[in-house]
């Protein structure tokens, strides 16, 4: 089983959202956040966190690119829990336990879309909103594997 966790090239994530993820935390789309958004909502670091940003599940804060890793089931059980408790705390579900089904079907898509992928790929979010809601596609950058040639030394023992 495969899940996706955040991954910073620089630092420009610090600057862009007002919560960034934490570089190695499990991620999901997290576009329930924005459900109820109008375009008046989409101004500053909002609209950045609508427009690209994953959901972190230990912090809550977003991140631009995540990476393809295997999840072990009771790690994918510790992240229902947290995201159901997000639920209440956040969201006002009435339990964790009612809102529990919700959190496994946002890890569950997660899942679903990191199944057919290696390792290392990275995954985009872009959201743009419609006249029937939210609306995400994803975008997937493929792991590269390093040549040799990239790392060796090329000269002579002769010398």
């Amino acid at each position: 089983m495969k899940l996706a966790r955040a991954i910073h090239f620089d630092e420009s994530d610090m600057r862009v959202y007002a919560s960034p993820a934490r570089t190695g935390e499990w991620c999901v789309a997290g576009g329930f956040e924005f459900s109820n958004w109008s375009e008046a909502d989409l101004t500053g670091k909002p609209r950045q966190a609508f427009s690209n940003g994953w959901l972190g599940v230990e912090t809550f804060g977003r991140v631009t690119f995540v990476a393809v890793t295997q999840i072990e089931p009771a790690e994918r059980d510790a992240l229902a829990d947290a995201l159901a408790r997000h639920f209440v705390d956040v969201y006002g579900a009435p339990s964790p336990e009612a809102a529990r089904p919700v959190a496994e079907a946002e890890i569950d898509h997660m899942i679903e879309l990191c199944e057919d992928h290696t390792p290392n790929t990275l995954l985009t979010v872009a959201r743009e909103l419609t006249p029937s809601g939210v609306r995400e596609t994803f975008r997937v950058i493929e792991a590269q594997d390093a040549g040799l040639e990239q790392f060796a030394i090329h000269g002579s023992l002769d010398e």
